[in-house]
């Protein structure tokens, strides 16, 4: 079999808008209340797409770190977890292994809003 006649494994996993919130909401769900209840000021939304100038991403924090708000943070605006749903289900060829790419970019993500940098996300095994 030469390289241009071996299978290629398809890939892409299609879920409506609401079946891909219900991964981000059951991600969110398995959040340890302890952690859970230390989140302040953040929403999480799904988008379809990422920002045109970085296409491949998955997720996105967008705030200020817990770790780095100053005293006068009160009354800002929320934080935002942003999750990309094209892109992960472009990724993924089961959707097992979107379950798991959505669990693990919503953990990703909101550890950036309690400072937790890429470094050590790669060493957790989150990145």
């Amino acid at each position: 079999m030469t390289d241009e006649e071996s299978p290629v494994e398809p890939r892409g996993v299609e879920l409506d808008r609401g079946g891909f919130e219900a991964l981000v909401d059951r991600a969110l769900d398995d959040i340890p209340d302890e952690i859970a209840a230390l989140v302040e000021n953040l929403v999480v939304l799904v988008e379809d797409e990422p920002p045109a100038d970085d296409p491949d991403l998955l997720g996105l924090y967008d705030g200020v770190a817990l770790t780095d708000r100053l005293s006068n943070h009160a009354g800002a605006l929320p934080d935002r977890v942003f999750v990309f749903r094209n892109p992960l289900q472009e990724m993924c060829a089961s959707e097992d292994e979107l379950v798991d790419e959505v669990r693990i970019t919503v953990v990703h993500e909101i550890a950036h809003h309690f400072g937790i940098g890429e470094a050590e996300l790669h060493r957790l095994g989150y990145a």
